[in-house]
């Protein structure tokens, strides 16, 4: 019966996992110009994942990635996460894309408490990506990963956007 267990918890494990081919779409750096236009538009987010006993870990230090919402983007997203806004550290696949899409990207850090701002952000949708890992750094295994959202400012905005990355 246990021997049946660990079957069908390594059969739920694999059904889980995400294709890590490569994408079907090139990236286009004209596509995603419009990250490089000057805005008026502030996102601000918090950025952090809960534990299973409740317990909130902030991702404090981290980068966060601003990340124009290209066809590229949208299918490397969807590659990678599937229809989840979370992916465990030790799953992020580790193929190499295209230098020009990193370069057509906005960075900032979070502060000690996970929230971050990015200011002047043109009008688009946008993926907001960072991770959230904890345990001892020399651990074998540690906890977290990757958390991310979409958002698209219109322009328009008089307020902040505000988005919350923790995987759900």
């Amino acid at each position: 019966m246990r021997a049946f267990a660990c079957v069908l918890g390594l059969a739920a494990l694999l059904g889980s996992c995400v294709a890590q081919g490569p994408t079907t779409s090139s990236f286009s750096a004209e596509e995603a110009a419009f990250i490089r236009k000057p805005g008026t538009g502030v996102i601000v987010g918090h950025a952090f994942r809960t534990r299973s006993k409740g317990q909130v870990v902030n991702a404090a230090g981290e980068i966060v990635k601003l990340i124009p919402a290209t066809e590229f983007a949208r299918e490397r997203f969807t590659r990678v996460f599937g229809k989840a806004k979370f992916l465990p550290h030790w799953r992020y696949p580790n193929d190499q894309v295209d230098p020009a899409y990193a370069e057509l990207t906005r960075t900032t850090k979070t502060t000690a408490n996970g929230r971050f701002t990015f200011d002047k952000v043109a009008p688009g949708s946008y993926f907001v990506s960072t991770q959230v890992i904890w345990g001892e750094e020399d651990a074998v295994f540690r906890e977290g990963g990757t958390v991310y959202d979409e958002v698209t400012l219109t322009g328009k905005e008089t307020e902040p956007v505000e988005v919350i990355l923790s995987g759900h």
